[in-house]
């Protein structure tokens, strides 16, 4: 089915759907794509249209699960932009540091964990992983279980070694994980200080304050109501003089609250809290 096929009007019928039987909202979400994502459900699942999607959808609780999991499906890397790993290593964390040795650092749409397992190299290089408390969340259960379970295909790693590599880690990538039937499995004492929990970033609300927290490439799929709501929702979780990292495309400049941070290295969109 071409993407062109599916009208507005679908979408609202879609969204609306969502909303009222389980309680997800992606009233707010860009529009074109989420229109995109849908078109590759329906292609998916070979359907014959929107019609027939919405039918499944209020029928079929275990099929709302698999359609959710590939609307946020969030593409990622481990060590994605390292010059942004160099930053967080050497300015952003030891900053940190300087007035907390033990912190806290919130993963928001975590995905399939290569971010957090990136996260967790660099302190554990560091010396700090101890020190730190990771929470990271996703509105996906399903894809949280994958970052749980860190079983990635091998021929993802070479890209991802060659942002290790890029970034200067210490050692061979291959010190973190080991091989079976085709996955790279990663050491699993790395999360040895990480909360993996359900969490939907529209509808939910402050559970705890943060140093720093990374939302990187997902804002960039919600439009201005949403974004405004999703960077409410980080001021509040962060302590004062915290960090706020989102993704290279992404910026705060027309959000309301643009005036509560000041830009610490705006190629890596890199903000710190300075107004409560």
């Amino acid at each position: 089915m071409l993407q062109q096929e599916i009208e507005i009007s679908e979408l609202r019928l879609i969204t609306d759907l969502i909303k009222q039987k389980y309680d997800y909202d992606f009233g707010n979400y860009a529009m074109s794509s989420f229109k995109r994502r849908v078109a590759r459900v329906l292609e998916l699942y070979k359907m014959e249209g929107v019609p027939t999607l919405l039918r499944r959808l209020d029928i079929d609780a275990k099929f709302f699960k698999e359609f959710l999991a590939e609307i946020t499906v969030n593409v990622t890397e481990m060590f994605r932009d390292p010059t942004f790993w160099v930053e967080l290593k050497t300015h952003i964390i030891p900053h940190i540091r300087q007035n907390n040795e033990n912190f806290s650092i919130w993963h928001a749409g975590c995905s399939s964990g290569e971010e957090v397992y990136s996260m967790a190299i660099v302190l554990e290089e560091m010396g700090i992983l101890d020190n730190v408390k990771i929470v990271a969340t996703d509105i996906d259960h399903v894809i949280l279980d994958k970052a749980r379970e860190a079983r990635y295909h091998i021929k993802n790693m070479e890209v991802n070694k060659k942002n290790y590599t890029t970034f200067g880690g210490l050692y061979n990538l291959e010190n973190y994980y080991k091989e079976e039937s085709g996955k790279a499995v990663m050491d699993q004492n790395l999360v040895r200080n990480v909360e993996f929990r359900e969490q939907n970033l529209v509808t939910g609300s402050a559970f705890s304050k943060f140093d720093l927290i990374l939302c990187r490439n997902v804002m960039i799929y919600f439009n201005q109501t949403l974004q405004n709501q999703v960077l409410r929702l980080f001021h509040e979780s962060l302590h004062k003089y915290a960090y706020l990292a989102i993704g290279s495309k992404e910026s705060l400049i027309w959000c309301e609250l643009a005036n509560k941070f000041i830009v610490v290295n705006n190629e890596e969109k890199i903000y710190k809290k300075i107004r409560d």
